[in-house]
Formats: structure tokens, sequence, C-alpha cells
């Protein structure tokens, strides 16, 4: 990671700690608009995602978001991209899948609050 990124860190100070605690370094970046959904999408899938397809599950958010996300978790270490002869395709890393398998109880418990509505 660059020493001018703005991409959180542990270690370094984020929104809620000063000292970057690894916790509030992952909630300063889980925490920026559009980055689960931009975790969630590529998930499972069996190959890299490109830009305009992820853009596209997304809802069609601005390019200029998913482009700053995925800079972001790519700086983390979430997400990494691989070259392909039309653009570059995006898939989690090792690290990313170990956040999704983390977030697993996360949706267990939306799905239980969802039935109680």
């Amino acid at each position: 990671m660059s020493p001018a990124s703005s991409t959180p860190a542990p270690g370094r100070p984020v929104r809620g700690s000063a000292g970057g605690r690894p916790v509030m370094a992952a909630l300063d970046l889980l925490g920026r608009r559009w980055t689960l959904r931009v975790i969630w999408e590529p998930h499972g899938n069996s190959a890299p995602i490109g830009f305009r397809d992820l853009q596209r599950r997304c809802d069609g958010m601005s390019s200029s978001v998913p482009s700053t996300r995925l800079t972001e978790l790519r700086e983390a270490g979430i997400a990494a991209s691989t070259a392909t002869a039309a653009q570059p395709a995006w898939h989690l890393t090792a690290l990313g899948d170990d956040l999704v398998t983390a977030m697993g109880p996360l949706l267990d418990w939306s799905r239980a609050w969802a039935e109680r509505w």
C-alpha cells in the first residue's frame, strides 16, 4: 500500500481509532459506500468478474465508485485483478474469501431478521 493511500489499514489512524486498531480499520473499510456489495458480487464465481459486469450487478452505480472501491480492496489485499484481453477482471483473494466466510453469521442473522418482518 502506498504511504499516501487513504485506504484504511491496521496500525494507521482510521475513523474511530487514532491507533488504527485492526477491527476499527476493517469497519472503516467495510463501512464505505458500496464496499460490501463490491465484495459480495465476485464471491463464489468460478471466474473473475469484469468491471462493467460488476457495475451492472451493482444496480448501475456510477463508474467512479466501483473503481475507487476496487482500488481500496486491492490495496487492502481483499481483491485482485487479472489481466484479460479486453479489460482487467476482478476476483477475491484468499483474504477476501475469508472475509466472506466471516460474514456468514451476519447473513444468517439477516435472514432471521427478515423473517420477523
